[in-house]
């Protein structure tokens, strides 16, 4: 099997093309893909607990603490304790946060808009089933559950 005829290959050619995508629209603005992402994803009213984010993102907590402290440098957020729960730190946007979410809002915007423009919505049912499947596969953690590598066959001597 080549890699190109693997569904993992293809999934991850296809995100890294619109990682690089991203990144070059997001340079345009001074921020990245990973911060739009995260910009995109805290609630501009209420804020965002710090501990929801990397979660809805995939991310490790490691990553995400990168993120924020470059966010907070870049003036897109800032911190603040939680009212109800003084343990927890809530996130919020800044003025220019609230610019860079609305730039990442628009971009993903345009990309799914010319994305729906050529492939047609049957097509793309097909694919949103198919990835959710994927992923319901992966999270269910069944999917190595009856596998046992074999072992490698000595070679003979020549």
């Amino acid at each position: 099997m080549t890699p190109e005829e693997t569904v993992d290959y293809n999934i991850k050619v296809a995100w890294h093309a619109i990682s690089r995508m991203y990144n070059t629209q997001a340079a345009k603005h001074d921020i990245t893909t990973s911060i739009g992402f995260v910009l995109l994803n805290i609630d501009q009213e209420n804020g965002t607990p710090a501990t929801k984010i990397a979660p809805l993102l995939g991310l490790e907590t490691r990553s995400l603490t990168r993120i924020l402290r470059s966010m907070e440098e870049k003036g897109l957020i800032y911190k603040q304790a939680d009212t109800q729960d003084k343990r927890s730190v809530r996130i919020f946007l800044t003025e220019e946060g609230l610019r860079g979410k609305e730039i990442s809002r628009q971009t993903v915007r345009h990309f799914n808009l010319k994305v729906r423009e050529k492939i047609p919505q049957s097509e793309l049912n097909v694919f949103f089933k198919v990835v959710g499947q994927i992923t319901g596969m992966i999270e269910g953690k069944t999917l190595y559950d009856d596998f046992t590598p074999k072992p490698l066959r000595a070679e003979s001597p020549a």
